[in-house]
């Protein structure tokens, strides 16, 4: 485990930076940026087109610009169960809080981690989801507050996170299901299996936003319904006494924080499609909201009563073992459909990873931090390339083990929520009066103050990281750093196209035209 010391300074050091570049930058637009306002351009200079620094920038094709709007948008009840999702898809796999800190400490865990981590991110998701309701989310967000430098960091950062994370499901699917086909634990079966069943979850992105949420819709009731139907069957059997049993001494702090980290983040990861969303000034706020209750109570519904109705053994409790405790209540017909539900919520979380992975990619290449062609779509409205690239890192790093996927996602998705926190107080600051549909009823001194739990648990689960994945995921990010002026040169070559959508963001133009005011 890396030290404390080692894990503050690093984290003081990569903040000090942020804001250090940013501060600098800033400067040094400050004069030009005026000059460029009293020359007439007094709308969306972060995303004006013609000539930027001697490049110049295109349009998004006429046909690619038809097909977006063109594109069914997505409803209420789909994007709740996509964030479900996106966060969640389940208690599929929080048996391992009761294992490491026992029934009082886990549902403690699943009350008390949402007010620290959940709503705050929900929060700013809400917030600047609807100030910037464009595809990209937290990447124009970021590149907003701190500049497209720190805006392509945190889309690679993201998308490497999500998509590591993506490639967990294939293979959690196929673990349900090798106790019925022993062929599929391993060799070239497995590896077939993992192909097919990615190419057929990519074919259902591939199709289409809106079809994806309707089928996360028919995942999410079927996934749910058994531990309903689990619930109600133990009441007969229910001693409240159990819940709260705690032993302070022998608690796996590790395994426990981990555990709440893992199945209470990725929020945010909706805000990468919300140009795909009716609405999403009113929509997103909502759905957010929903999504939060359904997500919380998911949690809380099987841990009261799989800790309430059978005889407490920590040791048991481990992944899968929600199944046990459906075929002791139930019998083995309601075992079968909770094991059913596990595999296909994993096919849900897959989905819908894989929607805000690709649209992040579409997004960034409408901003032109891209190339033009990641912004094309298919005939259905989709992002074509940003499907294939997501679904080839998938297949790529499929190879990890479930420890390692965990470590390796958490700790780029950490230090890209550092990024998001900083951007959300500087666009406070930068644009106090900027139209926000959804505003945190609290004043900045008050959101930083939000903010301080969530960042002290940034700082635990880093420390808690092993040097392994600290080298590993600090080379991934090294990568980004590498990446972003690598685009540039060959964005001044002109070996390939770069794209930037010619409407600014409101706020934009209204902080703009106010300094023109200003300066006539």
């Amino acid at each position: 485990m890396v030290s404390w010391p080692c894990i503050i300074s690093h984290l003081s050091f990569f903040v000090f930076f942020v804001l250090a570049d940013s501060i600098i930058g800033h400067c040094f637009r400050r004069e030009s940026d005026l000059k460029l306002r009293s020359s007439g351009y007094n709308r969306g200079l972060s995303r004006h087109m013609g000539e930027c620094g001697g490049q110049h920038y295109h349009n998004i094709s006429e046909e690619e610009s038809t097909r977006s709007k063109n594109v069914q948008k997505v409803s209420i009840v789909p994007l709740v169960f996509l964030i479900f999702y996106e966060v969640s898809g389940g208690p599929f796999g929080i048996e391992d809080s009761v294992q490491a800190a026992g029934p009082l400490l886990a549902i403690a865990g699943f009350l008390i981690f949402p007010i620290i981590w959940s709503i705050p991110e929900a929060l700013i998701t809400a917030e600047l989801g609807t100030m910037f309701p464009e595809n990209g989310g937290y990447v124009v967000w970021v590149s907003s507050a701190l500049g497209p430098f720190w805006g392509f960091q945190q889309g690679w950062m993201k998308w490497l996170s999500g998509v590591i994370d993506n490639a967990l499901y294939p293979v959690l699917f196929l673990d349900y299901l090798k106790s019925g086909i022993p062929a599929l634990g391993g060799g070239l079966p497995r590896t077939v299996a993992v192909l097919i069943l990615t190419v057929g979850l990519t074919y259902t992105n591939y199709r289409g936003l809106t079809i994806v949420g309707w089928v996360a819709v028919f995942l999410g009731v079927f996934s749910i319904l058994p531990f309903i139907v689990m619930g109600l069957v133990a009441i007969p059997r229910l001693d409240v006494s159990q819940w709260l049993v705690a032993d302070f001494s022998n608690v796996d702090w590790n395994l426990y924080l981990n555990t709440l980290f893992w199945n209470l983040n990725y929020w945010d990861s909706i805000s990468t499609l919300a140009g795909e969303v009716h609405n999403p000034k009113k929509t997103l706020p909502k759905a957010l909201l929903y999504a939060l209750i359904l997500v919380v109570v998911g949690y809380l519904f099987p841990l009261f009563t799989g800790t309430g109705a059978i005889p407490l053994d920590r040791e048991l409790w481990v992944d899968g073992y929600f199944s046990d405790i459906a075929k002791i209540l139930g019998g083995i017909w309601l075992r079968w459909w909770l094991q059913g539900a596990s595999a296909l919520s994993n096919m849900g979380m897959f989905i819908a990873e894989m929607s805000s992975d690709s649209y992040q990619l579409l997004g960034m290449a409408e901003r032109g931090m891209l190339p033009e062609f990641f912004g094309k779509r298919s005939q259905y409205g989709t992002p074509l390339i940003g499907i294939l690239f997501s679904a080839s890192g998938v297949l790529l790093l499929s190879w990890m083990s479930f420890q390692e996927i965990v470590a390796a996602e958490n700790f780029l998705y950490c230090f890209g929520m550092i990024l998001e926190f900083i951007a959300f107080i500087r666009l406070r600051m930068k644009y106090p009066t900027a139209p926000r549909p959804y505003r945190i009823p609290l004043d900045t001194l008050g959101c930083i103050l939000m903010l301080i739990p969530p960042t002290i648990l940034i700082i635990v689960v880093l420390a808690f990281a092993s040097f392994k994945i600290m080298v590993v995921s600090l080379f991934a990010m090294l990568i980004g750093f590498i990446l972003h002026p690598f685009l540039i040169y060959i964005e001044r070559n002109q070996w390939l196209r770069f794209s930037m959508i010619s409407d600014p963001s409101d706020f934009q133009g209204a902080e703009h035209e106010d300094a023109h005011s200003l300066i006539s």
